[in-house]
């Protein structure tokens, strides 16, 4: 007599599919789709890294590798702004990323351990601001900073950085905290730590992936913009990375050689950051999404 059991040992001489195997059909289709995906996005870099070698001549065709030369980036150098626009986003995106990750982790850290009157209020406008687009907050930001007389002032932009960048910023640090144990606070109590003193000393190492998110994200919002930059700055020793790269296109061309060496190396500290945070980032990111 058979039983169920002998019946479900009996090989049935079907071979069963693990979850991870794939057909041969599949996995082509799968690598085939990567690679598009890869070429997509990295032939516009590359477009723009091989038309600033190329002379002004052959700036919108296809030679890529004709008559190579350095010409567009000593140009950029010596004939235009370009050092002072690079110090001045430098001196602006420090500042931005410096200041907005000790107001976004303070702020976080307040709003994730302390209770308060306005708190409700605080995480609501939180994220109350971050709904509201550049086109329409950048006429009431310019008619502040006129009246507090911070136009064609670095510190009205880092300001107007500091509001786009901290409330996103601060909600995230907000749900990493809330996963940072509280008995952790209890222990720097016991020692006789103030609260900023537990902190610093004690929840702050232990948030270095948040802080590297934070920071990273501060910094790419003021170096990259555009928006702002373009209307709260003006004159050539003021203007930041944005706006001076503006200057190389009219009503009647572009000038891709220059335009295209600056975005080569505007991208560069961008890149640098990026690879210092991103063992950081994902963890960062993933952790802050928890709890909100």
């Amino acid at each position: 007599m058979t039983t169920a059991a002998d019946t479900s040992a009996r090989p049935t001489g079907r071979k069963v599919r693990l979850r991870g195997d794939r057909s041969p059909l599949a996995s082509v289709a799968l690598h085939l789709t990567l690679i598009t995906a890869s070429v997509i996005a990295v032939f516009p870099v590359l477009w723009v890294l091989l038309t600033s070698l190329k002379p002004a001549k052959y700036a919108t065709t296809t030679d890529f590798f004709r008559e190579t030369t350095f010409v567009n980036y000593t140009n950029l150098i010596h004939d235009t702004e370009f050092l002072t626009w690079f110090a001045n986003s430098a001196i602006i995106a420090g500042l931005s990323t410096v200041i907005g990750v000790f107001v976004a982790a303070t702020t976080g850290y307040a709003v994730s351990r302390f209770r308060f009157p306005g708190k409700r209020g605080l995480m609501w406008t939180l994220l109350i601001t971050q709904m509201f687009p550049v086109a329409v907050l950048i006429v009431p930001i310019y008619n502040i900073m006129a009246s507090m007389g911070l136009l064609n002032q670095p510190a009205g932009l880092v300001i107007t950085y500091l509001t786009i960048s901290v409330p996103f910023c601060a909600w995230m640090m907000k749900g990493f905290f809330d996963t940072i144990p509280r008995e952790i606070d209890e222990s720097g109590e016991v020692d006789g730590l103030t609260p900023f003193g537990t902190f610093w000393r004690l929840i702050l190492p232990l948030a270095k992936p948040g802080l590297a998110v934070t920071a990273f994200y501060s910094f790419i919002t003021a170096w990259g913009e555009v928006a702002y930059a373009s209307a709260f700055l003006v004159g050539d020793e003021n203007l930041t990375l944005a706006g001076g790269l503006q200057k190389f296109v009219n009503q009647y061309g572009a000038q891709w050689g220059p335009m295209t060496a600056a975005s080569v190396l505007i991208a560069i500290p961008a890149a640098l950051v990026f690879l210092f945070a991103q063992k950081h980032l994902v963890t960062g990111v993933s952790a802050g999404a928890v709890k909100g």
